[in-house]
């Protein structure tokens, strides 16, 4: 299940950051296009539409609470792939599934942090997020 998680949030990532190059494009029609590019379980396409809905739809609330703990830093400033992998592990943590405990959410955003984005953007995901986590 782990596997089908890490891809999930891989492909939401991926389709979040297409996202902000080409606006005009909706989520479903963004993920459809990687889906005839990817093989992936069904599983997986169906979390990682389920962290871009959610993601979607509490956008402002989740970009607020990343505000909040990032004081020195506007959100536009924030390195895509960091911006990004912050809303989706802020979504998760504010879903409060059991399955996936916060300490696995944040290890998960700092393990695509470290593959997808610089060399500070680990350390950068870890203290946004033990923060965030502490406020909900």
């Amino acid at each position: 299940m782990s596997t089908v998680r890490r891809q999930s949030r891989e492909l939401a990532l991926q389709v979040l950051f297409q996202l902000e190059f080409v606006k005009e494009q909706n989520l479903k029609l963004a993920l459809d296009n990687f889906r005839s590019a990817y093989f992936a379980s069904e599983l997986t396409w169906d979390y990682a539409l389920f962290l871009l809905q959610g993601v979607e739809e509490q956008k402002e609330t989740i970009d607020q609470q990343i505000k909040s703990h990032t004081e020195h830093w506007k959100l536009e400033r924030l390195a895509l792939v960091d911006r990004n992998i912050l809303r989706i592990a802020v979504f998760e943590l504010k879903k409060s599934d059991p399955e996936v405990p916060p300490a696995v959410v944040i290890n998960e955003a700092i393990e695509i942090a470290k593959k997808y984005g610089n060399t500070d953007s680990g350390k950068f995901i870890n203290g946004v997020l033990d923060q965030i986590k502490k406020n909900i």
